[in-house]
């Protein structure tokens, strides 16, 4: 009587085991079929403005001594384990500090989501004191000149420099660039975007 009670226990802590292994399974394949999906079919939901893929996805290198505006070296792994928001631009201009401005409230709206992002602002222009003062928050890439060159060469897309290109670029955790926004797109719809994808993400 005993045995057989305890092969009934046995046989079903092993089916809550299988069950479980199935859960975790489903939890971690399903965003990685989903993102596949969306790279090889160009997926766009319908009515949706959203941003323009990049495919395939370009894994940043930082092969040079990068420091901040405030005189910090920044580490290679910039890019590794939270999503980027990253604007370029040489003199920051009207649209570019609009488009900052921008990028400031849309990360603030993304609410108990604001710690999986960060800003960044990578500029050839040295004087940033202005920027640094009203966005303390954000990373401002600017030294030194030929490496920044460097660096935001590898955002360029559609035959155009990413200098001047009045875009939003997109860096998943896994620090590859993967999405870019037209000047024109609206910020609500960059928001949407932007947590449709960190919903459905397991990183970051």
């Amino acid at each position: 009587m005993q045995t057989e009670v305890e092969n009934k226990e046995y046989l079903e802590r092993q089916r809550r085991g299988r069950l479980m292994l199935l859960t975790m399974l489903i939890f971690f394949i399903t965003p990685i079929i989903a993102v596949i999906a969306m790279y090889k079919l160009d997926w766009r939901p319908k009515g949706e403005s959203i941003g323009e893929l990049v495919i395939p996805a370009r894994l940043l290198t930082m092969n040079y001594a990068f420091m901040s505006s405030d005189g910090n070296v920044i580490k290679p792994d910039l890019w590794k384990d939270k999503w980027s928001m990253i604007y370029i631009a040489g003199n920051c201009e009207d649209k570019c500090k609009t488009k900052l401005h921008n990028m400031r409230q849309l990360h603030i709206s993304l609410y108990k989501e604001i710690p999986r992002m960060q800003r960044v602002f990578i500029t050839t222009s040295q004087d940033v004191q202005q920027f640094a003062q009203d966005y303390p928050d954000m990373l401002i890439l600017n030294q030194p000149g030929t490496e920044i060159t460097a660096l935001s060469d590898q955002f360029n897309i559609n035959n155009e420099s990413s200098i001047g290109a009045d875009r939003i670029y997109l860096v998943d955790p896994l620090g590859h660039f993967m999405m870019s926004y037209a000047p024109a797109t609206d910020p609500a719809q960059i928001r949407k975007d932007v947590t449709r994808l960190m919903r459905y993400s397991w990183a970051g």
